[in-house]
């Protein structure tokens, strides 16, 4: 792209531009407006998101962050078990952070439970090179439609969410490459990663099968930033709603169907955009996981998230993005392990902890489920597991198996699959769940079917643990 100088108090951009370098005074994004105490120098990261040459003063917000009158209320619908995370509390409204680590505490919005007023920035702010400041606009109503409505079944396309939107602004030292990606938003390790880098050639080529999804709506899908250094269920009800999903089975739904597509025999030019936002999201992602992230909570609330870690790994042909702590655990391997089950299936699913610990359940008949038990299985068969075939199959394609380190994982994906029904004798008067053999969305189904069988052949990881529950907590034992 151009180099373009010039020199202004405000940056106004008309869709699809992206400014290299410029000297302003105020940066606005996704209705977010930073204002400093001088001119400063700023830029865009190849993905849109702003850059400013550091250290800087944000003398001013917009919206405004801060308390809201106290007659100000709005109505929560509670869950399915009667809770939420939210009430009418007025102390912060628009907040912004700058994220150091991932944690259980949020300064955004003092409606949900998560909020800590020590984490709210106070201006005027000194943002320094290495930091990258995330503010946000409070929602106003509820329920709002939900992101990505498109893909949603009727009855669940809206939510309730405390945020509607959130942007970053990044602080350097030094003006960037002008196509790098934005660094990770948490942490001070900022690293700069290049398009020029992307190993295009890892992308396979398939046939498209099925209804290919809408190009354009995945593009706007993984525009923004996805925030993600909240580790608490009650994310859920804090996810801004024109960023990102507000839950997990979206986040691997949309992860698996973007990397089929990707994978598609299309031009490059056609991939650009999806490619650059999902890598960006692997980024954001392995920089959580570096700093305290942990995605093994409950249901399907943390789905989606290894996928895209993986992804930009090896787009980026670099190890060390996807070289991570032993903190970090992930949905889709606490949930699948190695065992004997009832009807002799030999890798299997299980719910560690949701609404307290839980025991395995697929090693016993149905008949002696008690009520966890079938709401464990009822979250494996209509809510986890046919979210996750994309990523299996992108896996496969881009020979990541033994990359992923967890093998029960793949196991388990053929297994849910797998077209015949070797058990079915077995199963005696309970018959296979009809949800098996398909994906929670029929692109993906179709692309399994037409691709699977011609994957690569490839060599497993050997890495055989099992996520259990000791001593109040979750921990890896061999396998």
């Amino acid at each position: 792209m151009k180099r373009t100088m010039i020199c202004v108090c405000a940056v106004v951009l008309l869709a699809g531009q992206r400014l290299f370098a410029t000297s302003v005074q105020e940066i606005s994004q996704y209705g977010i407006t930073w204002k400093f105490d001088k001119k400063v120098e700023a830029g865009q990261f190849v993905t849109g998101d702003w850059w400013v040459i550091g250290p800087v003063t944000v003398v001013q917000i917009t919206p405004q962050p801060g308390p809201v009158e106290t007659s100000e209320t709005v109505t929560f619908k509670r869950g399915r078990r009667g809770s939420t995370s939210l009430s009418n509390n007025n102390l912060m409204r628009n907040g912004s952070m700058v994220v150091m680590a991932c944690s259980t505490k949020q300064g955004y919005d003092s409606r949900s439970a998560t909020y800590d007023p020590n984490l709210s920035i106070k201006l005027p702010y000194q943002l320094e090179p290495s930091q990258s400041l995330i503010s946000t606009i409070s929602n106003t109503n509820f329920p709002t439609e939900k992101f990505a409505k498109e893909i949603m079944w009727k009855k669940e396309k809206v939510c309730q969410v405390a945020l509607r939107a959130a942007a970053v602004l990044t602080c350097l030292s030094a003006v960037p490459p002008s196509d790098a990606f934005r660094p990770t938003y948490v942490g001070r390790e900022k690293v700069l990663y290049r398009e020029k880098d992307l190993r295009w050639e890892l992308l396979p080529k398939l046939a498209p099968a099925g209804d290919v999804p809408s190009w354009q709506d995945f593009e706007r899908y993984y525009q923004r930033p996805w925030l993600d250094h909240l580790s608490s269920y009650m994310q859920q009800e804090l996810n801004p709603y024109e960023n990102q999903p507000d839950y997990g089975r979206e986040h691997a739904r949309l992860g698996s169907m973007a990397s089929l597509m990707l994978s598609l025999d299309v031009p490059n030019e056609k991939k650009r955009k999806l490619l650059i936002g999902l890598v960006q999201c692997g980024l954001d992602l392995s920089g959580c996981a570096k700093n305290g992230g942990v995605w093994n909570m409950g249901g399907g609330i943390s789905s989606g998230r290894k996928w895209p870690i993986v992804f930009a790994s090896l787009m980026l042909g670099d190890p060390k993005i996807i070289e991570l702590p032993a903190t970090a655990v992930f949905h889709e391997d606490a949930q699948t392990y190695y065992g004997k089950g009832w009807f002799g299936q030999t890798v299997l699913w299980q719910m560690v902890t949701h609404h307290g610990p839980r025991q395995p359940y697929e090693e016993k008949p149905p008949e002696e489920w008690g009520e966890w038990d079938q709401d464990s299985d009822d979250y494996r068969s209509l809510n986890t597991s046919g979210a996750w075939v994309g990523e299996a199959l992108a896996a496969r394609y881009m020979k990541a198996v033994k990359l992923w380190r967890h093998d029960a994982f793949f196991d388990y994906m053929e297994r849910w699959m797998r077209p015949d029904d070797p058990f079915q004798a077995a199963r005696g008067k309970h018959e296979r769940p009809t949800h098996e053999t398909k994906a929670l969305d029929p692109f993906v189904t179709a692309m399994w079917k037409a691709h699977r069988a011609n994957a690569p052949e490839q060599e497993m990881s050997g890495v055989r643990m099992k996520w259990v529950w000791k001593n109040g907590k979750g921990e890896w034992e061999q396998n």
